[in-house]
């Protein structure tokens, strides 16, 4: 019984020493154009609750570069980018900017996970700043509700 549960666990280091050997990892492609901010306010609560997903500035931690997690979050910010890219304002990523405030207001973004455990704190927004920065977005991008 020991003999097997050795070679099972040697058999899953191995897979993920293997799943290193994939590179799908985030990227930051060149920033093209921010939108006109309605304050520095604004985009100072953009920055640190949406720019990690909703921008080509994305920050990943040294270990959200291990795969099958570096995978998941490569994924995740490319959908994010694909629905609203702060970095490509102008250039078809705009996405779905209408529902930005909504989002925020709903408590839907940023999402619970990716403020878990204290990670990313600067990205849990008080009651009032998810309203500041709702009502920010809706001057910056237009509509939103």
């Amino acid at each position: 019984m020991r003999k097997w549960l050795i070679v099972g666990l040697l058999s899953v280091l191995g897979a993920l020493l293997l799943m290193q050997l994939v590179p799908y990892r985030v990227t930051n492609p060149s920033r093209q154009q921010e939108p006109a901010w309605d304050s520095a306010r604004t985009r100072e609560l953009a920055v640190a609750a949406c720019y990690d997903c909703h921008s080509n500035e994305t920050r990943t931690t040294w270990w959200e570069d291990i795969a099958p997690l570096s995978w998941w979050i490569t994924n995740h910010v490319e959908e994010g980018r694909d629905a609203l890219n702060f970095s490509a304002w102008g250039s078809g990523g705009n996405g779905e900017a209408d529902d930005a405030a909504e989002t925020v207001t709903e408590g839907s973004m940023p999402p619970d996970y990716y403020t878990w455990l204290g990670m990313h704190a600067d990205a849990k927004l008080a009651p009032a700043e998810r309203d500041e920065l709702a009502s920010g977005l809706r001057a910056t991008l237009g509509g939103g509700g």
